[in-house]
């Protein structure tokens, strides 16, 4: 009997310094220590009791979330619609000057100038695949001229010797025509 008193008081003292440490590790870290209460012996009847309660309340919560989920899904869809660009919020307002924003960079505001867009509003009606058809389009047809008085002249450009020959002959044929 003493000895079995002798061993609880050492596990008593075992337990007490082991609480002092997570006690100081604890405030440490700048949390809350939780001291564990002595557990009590449960009987047959009251787990099986608590653990259907437990299946009955996961299975009204798995219901209840799975419609919150459809329901969730369909507002977000909506969402959606209403903001096709979730950027957050701009740091620009959309009447801001082009030009204050492009400060330094001189060819792009020449694009401005040619597109006669001033402010973000303005940009933000043409599409980027737009803005480069309408940039480099005259040049294209500047480049066309150039191939078309050159094959007059009976004159190519590099690699282009068949472009001449077959506008030659056509105006030839047009000539002829009238």
């Amino acid at each position: 009997m003493a000895k079995k008193k002798a061993g609880k008081k050492a596990a008593r003292k075992k337990t007490a310094a082991k609480k002092a440490t997570r006690k100081k590790t604890a405030k440490r870290a700048g949390r809350k220590v939780s001291t564990k209460k002595p557990a009590v012996k449960k009987t047959a009847a009251k787990k099986s009791a608590r653990k259907a309660s437990k299946k009955k309340a996961a299975r009204k919560t798995t219901k209840k979330t799975a419609s919150a989920r459809k329901s969730a899904g369909k507002k977000k869809v909506a969402k959606k619609a209403a903001r096709p660009m979730p950027l957050g919020r701009p740091k620009v307002t959309l009447d801001s000057k082009l030009d204050e924003l492009f400060l330094k960079d001189y060819e792009v505001r020449q694009v401005f100038e040619f597109l006669k867009v001033a402010t973000l509003r303005d940009l933000e009606g043409h599409g980027p695949d737009e803005i480069v058809q309408k940039l480099t389009a005259p040049m294209v047809q500047a480049v066309a001229r150039i191939r078309k008085v050159l094959a007059l002249q009976k004159r190519c450009l590099k690699g282009d010797e068949k472009f001449a020959k077959e506008f030659k002959e056509l105006m030839e044929q047009q000539l002829k025509r009238r």
